[in-house]
């Protein structure tokens, strides 16, 4: 196989009380790419289509994780990446970790599989390192491995997968602003009270608990920040009243996907899923705000091959 073709999907990070350990992968939300073997050793970005972004290999997010993973294998294999983003830069769906797992998936194609999926996590989290600052794994290892992932820990990384529950649906509205994660994180403090510390984990724990018991109820009652969410919240136009209005239709709970701007609802069921995307465009309709609104299930396999 000398060229593969593949769909690198968008995620949410966070999921309210989960910040940068928690995550979901997206069904019909992503990037394409296209990779291929090339005579020339290293990795060349040649392509990149649908948004403004560096083709210095060095400088791409795609091309950086890319690199770490033939330097882990001491390799002198060469690649050219073509990237189709769909994605939009600085939305909160994960535009970064979808180039960045989607170039080490697709190498270690090419290559013969020489890592297991959950192993090009610290590859990708390269990429993620360069467009923010910080190696954090809740996009990209929900990227790669599909599904919810729950970082554990991060030194040593270990990842833990999670199977949705069949009938959970995503709704995410991205008002048409950027919001870059390097900002949204400027405004985080460093310290937290031992009080909101305990909400925190209670509800993360709780959270968990929902997923693998199909608690519904459960998952959302847990869907809530009580440390992040309070101070991004006033980055985002009208988040109060979008979040009140998921909940007032339906959803299970609401809040900020990733750093912002784009904010989710998980609910029961796609009819539910729809009648709160419906509910939540007519609130930006009414403040005149462009947005992009996206329903999908929770995709269970995370990064795949379209052809080959």
């Amino acid at each position: 196989m000398n060229e593969i073709k593949i769909f690198c999907p968008a995620t949410i990070a966070n999921l309210s009380c989960g910040f940068d350990v928690l995550g979901l992968c997206l069904d019909n939300v992503g990037d394409e790419m296209i990779i291929k073997k090339s005579a020339l050793k290293g990795v060349r970005i040649t392509k990149i289509v649908g948004a403004n972004l560096p083709l210095e290999t060095e400088k791409n997010v795609a091309g950086v994780a890319a690199l770490a993973l033939l330097k882990a294998l001491n390799s002198d294999a060469g690649f050219e990446i073509e990237i189709y983003k769909k994605i939009q830069a600085g939305s909160g769906i994960g535009s970064s970790a979808a180039s960045s797992a989607g170039a080490v998936f697709g190498i270690n194609e090419l290559l013969g599989r020489p890592f297991a999926t959950k192993d090009l996590v610290p590859f990708a989290m390269q990429g993620e390192k360069l467009a923010c600052g910080n190696a954090h794994a809740d996009n990209v290892a929900p990227a790669l491995l599909g599904g919810f992932t729950l970082v554990r820990s991060y030194a040593p990384l270990d990842i833990i997968q999670i199977e949705s529950p069949s009938e959970l649906y995503a709704t995410v509205v991205h008002p048409q602003i950027e919001l870059k994660t390097a900002d949204a994180r400027s405004v985080l403090k460093q310290n937290v009270s031992l009080q909101k510390a305990i909400i925190q984990w209670g509800n993360l724990g709780g959270l968990i608990a929902g997923l693998y018991t199909k608690d519904y109820h459960l998952i959302g009652r847990s869907l809530h920040d009580e440390i992040v969410e309070p101070l991004r919240s006033v980055l985002i136009p009208g988040f109060d009243v979008i979040k009140q209005t998921a909940l007032e239709n339906g959803a299970l709970g609401s809040g900020i996907s990733g750093s912002g701007p784009s904010i989710f609802a998980l609910s029961k069921g796609k009819t539910t899923a729809y009648k709160i995307a419906k509910a939540m465009s007519e609130v930006y309709d009414q403040m005149q705000l462009p947005y992009e609104m996206h329903v999908s299930r929770v995709n269970p396999d995370g990064v795949r091959i379209i052809e080959n």
